[in-house]
């Protein structure tokens, strides 16, 4: 997986976070949970990202 890809899912996370916290402060239901599916998204890519690159090793693994 890139470098930049990791460093996208975490900011969406973060970002998530960040948008869930302001949604809790301020009583607004929509913005924390626009905030949690960020956060989920995120986890989706980066779990996406890290099957593909478990099939690449293996797939290395077996060119040797």
């Amino acid at each position: 997986m890139a470098i930049d890809d990791k460093a996208e899912h975490k900011t969406q996370d973060l970002g998530g976070r960040a948008k869930e916290a302001a949604g809790s402060l301020t009583g607004n239901d929509d913005l924390k949970n626009e905030g949690r599916a960020d956060q989920t998204e995120a986890k989706a890519k980066s779990a996406g990202d890290k099957v593909k690159d478990a099939v690449s090793d293996i797939k290395d693994a077996f060119k040797k």
